[in-house]
């Protein structure tokens, strides 16, 4: 029997809050499916679900119904402290923002997903030292954040993401606070990610950014749809 390819599942997710103007569907009865290794981008208008969902697949939030199933396993209806367990050891996550403890030099900020994990301050040194290297930042270890530019601060909270080597890595809005060039080195590391064969999800808004996956899906209103060319 050939193995099952799928490795992110969402069927029937809708995501509800509760506003004092009513309640707000973020997400309405979404179903998606995506298979392992795969580079997905996600686009939209402002306040269509974008974030929402991928907060959802990155476990930061919960469906007010429906299913997910991630690498074989619902997750749907995991207590918090699982479900960060669960984060720490398949997911890496990036944001506009690069979220850098500003007093940790970018080596100790990229071992900080390693302390939840049983591990020794050499392994965790040497671990977080390949992950800056593989973003370009192998002279930057002992720099502090604001010592860097907007480019390699993503770059080193891309490393932090990587330095748990997830299975999928998923970006909201990567390069919503970098210029051109810095955006170009961005991609060019997802897409050195994906070759790698990490699964590849990214929400943006950037036209430039969205071309480069290889699936295309729009969101609009909470419902998700494929991008035709």
């Amino acid at each position: 029997m050939k193995p099952d390819s799928t490795f992110l599942s969402l069927r029937e997710v809708s995501r509800s809050y509760a506003r004092s103007t009513g309640v707000v569907r973020a997400l309405d009865r979404v179903d998606l499916t995506i298979d392992r290794g795969d580079f997905v981008s996600v686009t939209g208008p402002s306040g269509s679900g974008k974030s929402t969902l991928l907060h959802v697949l990155g476990l930061l939030d919960t469906p007010t119904s429906g299913s997910y199933t991630l690498d074989g396993a619902d997750v749907s209806t995991l207590a918090d402290d699982e479900r960060a367990r669960v984060r720490n050891r398949k997911v890496g996550l990036v944001f506009q923002a690069f979220h850098l403890v500003p007093h940790l030099t970018l080596v100790e900020n990229v071992e900080l997903p390693l302390l939840y994990r049983p591990s020794d301050r050499v392994s965790r040194r040497r671990r977080a030292c390949a992950a800056l290297d593989r973003v370009g930042l192998a002279d930057r270890f002992g720099h502090l954040p604001d010592e860097l530019s907007g480019g390699e601060q993503q770059r080193a909270a891309i490393a932090r993401a990587l330095v748990v080597e997830p299975n999928v890595l998923l970006a909201d809005e990567p390069t919503g606070n970098l210029d051109e060039r810095a955006t170009d080195g961005v991609l060019e590391i997802f897409a050195d990610v994906h070759r790698s064969g990490t699964t590849v999800v990214v929400v943006t808004h950037n036209s430039r950014v969205a071309v480069r996956a290889r699936r295309r899906l729009d969101m609009n209103a909470g419902s998700l749809g494929e991008h035709l060319a």
